[in-house]
């Protein structure tokens, strides 16, 4: 890989959209190199590193404002502050996995009784309808 890149390049190697780079920069998570008259921006190489690393942390569930925060950590190399904000996450997490679990458990039955007893009303509108 070439040590300067232009933005698609940059895009193609970190394999995202070159729209999202500039989302990116944009909200500051990624530094615009300057534009030379007449030419394109060139991004260091590097910065594919960063760009992976930004996408890794949204599939992890952060959102682009904790992943600055996460930026931030590791310029100041501060893993315990990574490990509470990581483990933070994953509780919240954990507590959306169990409101998943209850919702599922009523879908569940719900849709286990529709069907029976066709003379009545379906039991899924009729507990949307209620409450």
């Amino acid at each position: 890989m070439r040590s300067e890149l232009t933005i698609g390049k940059l895009a193609e190697h970190a394999g995202v959209n070159v729209e999202t780079i500039r989302y990116y920069q944009r909200r500051g998570l990624l530094h615009e190199p300057d534009k030379p008259l007449g030419g394109y921006r060139r991004y260091p190489a590097d910065m594919v590193k960063r760009v992976r690393f930004i996408k890794r942390a949204q599939a992890l569930g952060f959102t682009l404002e904790e992943v600055t925060g996460l930026l931030r950590l590791d310029a100041a190399d501060a893993c315990a502050e990574t490990r509470e904000l990581a483990a933070h996450k994953l509780a919240m997490i954990d507590e959306k996995l169990a409101e998943l679990g209850a919702i599922r458990k009523d879908l569940a039955g719900l849709v286990a009784k529709c069907g029976k007893g066709q003379d009545r009303a379906c039991p899924i509108i009729q507990v949307l309808v209620t409450d």
